[in-house]
C-alpha cells in the first residue's frame, strides 16, 4: 500500500510529494509467493533460447524413459524378409543389412545417451561445486592445494584414461563410462566456480554472515550457492554435452561394446557395413541428426544461461523483446533527448520533461 502526501516547505518553496510503502510480513519484509520463489529462482531458464533448447531436451528425455512403449520392434529382432530396405510403412526408418529396425535401435540408443550424459555431468557438478567453492572461500596452502588438483584433473587426457578402462571389462556398464567422464570432466567447472568464490568471499554479506558467527557450511550454501546457480547450471549442460560427444565417440570408434545401443553404436555399424559408401542414408543419418539436434538444445539452453549471466546480454534482450511489443525492427535507431528541468517566472514547482524519439534508420 502507497500513500501520498503533500509537504510545503515556505513561500516560493516547491510543493514536495513524499511517498511511503507499506511493506507486507515480518520483519518488514515483503512477502513472496510461492510461485514467484520457484519462477525467480529459474529465472535463467526464462528466455526463448532457453525455454526452446529446453522442450527438445525434455522431448529426448521421455524418449529415452518410454523407450519400451514407444519402440514398434526390439532393437536386436530380426526381419528377414527386409534386409537394407529403405523407408516404408513397415519400418519408418528403414532396417539394417540383418534386417533390423532402424527406428527401434534409435530410441532404444537414446536412453544410453541421456543416462551418461545426465549421470557425468551430476558426477562432475558436485566434484567441481566442492572443490571450486571451497578452494575460493579458504586461503593459504589449502586453497593452493585445491587449485593445484584443478591443475592436475584438467591435463588429463579423458579419452586414453576411458579406452584403458573399458579394456579391463568384456561390457563395461554405463554407469562405469559415465564415472570415467565424470571424473574427468569436473576441473574446468572447478576453476570458474573457485574464481567466481574469490570475488564473493569479500562481499558485503558474505563478511556480515562471517562477523555473525555463522558456520562455514551455512555460508556456502546459504550466501554463496545462491550467487553461483547460473555458473553451475552452465558448467552442468556444458558437460553433459562433453559426454554425449564422448560416449557416441568412443561407441563410434568401437571402444564401447557394439552391445551397449546408443546412436555412436549405431553409426559404427553403418560405418562397418559400408552404409557411408552405398549411400544407405536412412541408416546413419537419423542418429547423426539425434546428436545434432540434442546438440542444438543444450547449445540454445547455454546461451540462455549466458544471456542471463551477462548485463550486457541480457539488458539487449529486452530491449529487443520490447521493441518487437511495439512494432519496431530491432536495427532501428533509438535515439533519447532529455531536456533540463525548466523554470517559471512565478517559482513554481519545477517540472522535468523527458522526450523519448525514436528514428528508424534506413539502410
Amino acid at each position: 500500500m502507497t500513500t501520498i502526501s503533500e509537504h510545503r516547505s515556505g513561500a516560493g518553496a516547491p510543493e514536495t510529494l513524499l511517498l511511503r510503502t507499506s511493506t507486507a510480513g515480518a520483519g518488514g519484509k515483503p512477502k513472496q509467493s510461492l510461485w514467484a520463489k520457484i519462477t525467480g529462482a529459474f529465472a535463467m531458464f526464462r528466455n526463448g533460447k532457453s525455454i526452446t533448447g529446453l522442450i527438445i531436451l525434455a522431448f529426448f528425455v521421455l524418449v529415452a524413459i518410454f523407450a519400451d512403449v514407444l519402440a514398434p520392434f526390439s532393437p536386436t529382432q530380426i526381419d528377414n524378409s527386409a534386409r537394407l530396405q529403405p523407408p516404408s510403412a513397415a519400418h519408418w526408418l528403414g532396417t539394417t543389412h540383418i534386417g533390423e529396425d532402424v527406428l527401434s535401435q534409435v530410441i532404444h540408443g537414446t536412453r544410453g545417451v541421456v543416462v551418461v550424459g545426465f549421470l557425468a555431468a551430476a558426477i562432475a557438478t558436485v566434484i567441481a561445486i566442492t572443490v571450486g567453492v571451497i578452494a575460493g572461500y579458504l586461503s593459504g596452502w589449502k586453497s593452493e592445494s585445491l587449485s593445484a588438483l584443478t591443475n592436475v584433473f584438467l591435463v588429463i587426457p579423458g579419452l586414453p584414461l576411458i579406452i584403458i578402462v573399458a579394456a579391463m571389462f568384456e561390457d563395461p556398464p554405463l554407469v562405469l563410462i559415465a564415472a570415467v567422464l565424470g571424473l574427468t570432466g569436473w576441473a574446468w567447472g572447478a576453476r570458474v566456480l573457485r574464481a567466481q568464490t574469490m570475488s564473493l568471499r569479500n562481499r558485503d554479506f558474505v563478511q556480515a554472515a562471517r562477523a555473525n558467527g555463522e558456520p562455514l557450511r551455512r555460508i556456502i550454501t546459504r550466501e554463496m550457492l545462491p550467487n553461483l546457480m547460473a555458473l553451475i547450471a552452465a558448467s552442468f549442460v556444458g558437460t553433459v554435452t562433453a559426454a554425449i560427444l564422448g560416449l557416441t565417440t568412443l561407441s563410434y570408434i568401437g571402444v564401447i561394446p557394439v552391445t551397449t545401443y546408443n546412436w555412436g553404436t549405431i553409426l559404427n555399424w553403418a560405418s562397418a557395413q559400408g552404409a557411408f559408401g552405398q549411400n544407405q542414408w536412412w541408416w546413419y543419418m537419423p542418429p547423426g541428426l539425434c546428436i545434432a539436434a540434442i546438440g542444438v538444445a543444450l547449445s540454445l539452453i547455454n546461451f540462455g544461461i549466458d544471456e542471463y549471466v551477462n548485463p550486457r546480454l541480457r539488458s539487449a534482450g529486452e530491449r529487443a523483446r520490447a521493441m518487437k511489443k511495439k512494432g519496431l525492427d530491432v536495427n532501428d535507431a533509438v535515439t533519447a533527448v532529455r531536456t533540463s528541468p525548466s523554470t517559471t517566472s512565478t517559482s513554481r514547482t519545477s517540472t522535468s520533461t523527458t522526450i523519448e524519439t525514436k528514428t528508424e534508420s534506413k539502410k
